[in-house]
């Protein structure tokens, strides 16, 4: 690593080069930085939003290697090497052509998003990225996952607008797709020659 000057000047910055949603992206940051910052501040990812700052309330939720990850609680240091994946990089995951659905804004949405827009499973939209995140973290791993399985993971994703039954049918919806072979669940993500932020 080299030594540099992050985007706001301080001193102490290291180079870093981060996988982002399919794409290498090089950025200059403290160590001790959080990638939550990196990825909402410098790389302009909006999804990836502040909520507690202490990882209880899933806002920051980022896949890392797959799995869900508190961006807030994990420093931008300890993301190298690793691929980092947000709700705008989750429609590559779909890798079915026929399985992702072009949004209104023109944007790709991924079988769990769309599964998220047919339940009404979302109001304000502030947790949404975080809550498709770990769901989406938790078929992957489970497959068709209880729903019961689905409130103990979700337990960290606190949404303050809708009673969690219309996520949790998102989720089930999405999963028993998923295990009949309707929707892909799970290729390696694809490389996005377009900006970092979709």
């Amino acid at each position: 690593m080299t030594t540099d000057r992050d985007v706001t000047g301080r001193e102490g910055a290291e180079a870093y080069t981060l996988r982002v949603n399919g794409r290498e992206v090089r950025v200059a940051a403290r160590p001790s930085r959080s990638l939550l910052d990196v990825l909402h501040d410098d790389l302009g990812l909006g999804e990836v939003r502040y909520g507690c700052g202490e990882g209880v309330c899933g806002t920051c939720t980022v896949l890392v290697d797959g799995e869900a990850v508190s961006a807030c609680l994990m420093f931008v240091a300890q993301a190298e090497g690793h691929e980092i994946t947000t709700l705008s990089g989750l429609a590559s995951l779909a890798g079915d052509a026929a399985a992702t659905e072009v949004h209104a804004r023109g944007r790709a949405l991924h079988p769990l998003q769309q599964s998220f827009l047919r339940n009404g499973a979302l109001q304000c939209g502030f947790c949404t990225p975080g809550m498709i995140l770990a769901a989406h973290a938790l078929v992957e791993r489970v497959g068709q996952p209880t729903r019961e399985e689905v409130a103990y993971e979700l337990v960290g994703n606190l949404c303050r607008c809708t009673g969690y039954a219309k996520i949790f049918d998102a989720v089930a919806e999405y999963a028993g797709a998923a295990a009949d072979g309707t929707r892909a669940r799970h290729v390696e993500p694809v490389s996005d020659h377009g900006s970092v932020a979709s």
